[in-house]
């Protein structure tokens, strides 16, 4: 098939099923819970996003255990954000975690 082709036809049912409520939303007053529930759309697709790649570093298995760094990074990293609500830090929390875990797991000799 025609690339291009196929790219204009995407953009354009993007496009279609994404105007009508656009054009709406300046028109008439949505309700309140509508507006709050739009509120956990973005972490709803953030966890859409990070879930899989944290249980499946593969892309085939899910891990769950000390094998999975980024799994064990996340999580301190979410504990951590829960706890100290400063994303810079749990940033660098996080990253430390994820390149020092094979060190201390090889420095235990639990393997990693």
């Amino acid at each position: 098939m025609n690339e291009p082709l196929l790219i204009a036809g995407m953009a354009a049912v993007t496009f279609l099923i994404r105007y009508p409520m656009l054009a709406l939303v300046g028109r008439i007053e949505l309700p309140r819970p509508v507006f709050e529930a739009l509120g956990y759309v973005p972490p709803a697709v953030l966890a859409a996003i990070v879930t899989p790649a944290l249980l499946m570093p593969d892309g085939q298995t899910i891990v769950i255990g000390l094998t999975n760094r980024g799994l064990l990074a996340g999580v301190l990293a979410g504990l951590f954000m829960w706890r100290s609500k400063n994303l810079l830090l749990t940033i660098v929390l996080g990253m430390a975690v994820y390149l020092l875990l094979p060190l201390a797991l090889h420095a235990l000799n639990l393997g990693g």
